[in-house]
């Protein structure tokens, strides 16, 4: 009876080690990005860019983009060029994210004609955006390394498109 104990063993063993291992978290700590799909986080804008006083729109943008019913959590990037608006759609919206993505495109464009918006609701790039954040707040990154990952974000865009 013992034999037939230890090779049931060993399995479950095998199984919990490896268990163990999947949760490696590569010694980063991003615990507002790792619950962002669940609940609404609403970081603060990024401004990679330094631009005039009182010219930053990061916190404007985001009001306005809050302001769609369809909309629940924002999060916006200032770069040079561009500005990146990443924001997560209501459940019973997301039928509409093509149209959602358009409307909010043509508002932004409207209001601020001198800026490049990159509208995505991809939750890919809301994340990336939200791990930017978190990074340079806990000081983690340099404003030159910010300023690669925020390319890498607008192209990982352009590629979904």
């Amino acid at each position: 009876m013992a034999k037939y104990a230890k090779r049931a063993l060993i399995p479950i063993i095998t199984g919990l080690m490896f268990m163990a291992g999947c949760s490696y978290d590569d010694g980063k700590e991003h615990q507002e990005s790792d619950t962002a799909l669940m609940k609404t986080t609403n970081p603060a804008p990024i401004e990679l860019k330094k631009r005039e006083e009182n010219k930053s729109i990061g916190y404007q943008v985001r009001k306005d983009v809050s302001k769609f019913d369809e909309i629940y959590d924002v999060a916006v990037l200032e770069g040079d060029k561009h500005i990146v608006v990443a924001y997560k759609v209501k459940h019973l919206n997301r039928f509409n994210m093509k149209s959602i993505e358009k409307k909010i495109t043509k508002k932004l464009n409207k209001k601020y004609p001198d800026d490049h918006f990159i509208v995505s609701s991809d939750y890919k790039i809301f994340l990336e955006a939200v791990r930017l954040k978190e990074d340079l707040d806990d000081d983690n990154l340099s404003n030159q390394e910010a300023g690669k990952r925020f390319q890498k974000i607008i192209k990982l865009k352009n590629e979904m498109t």
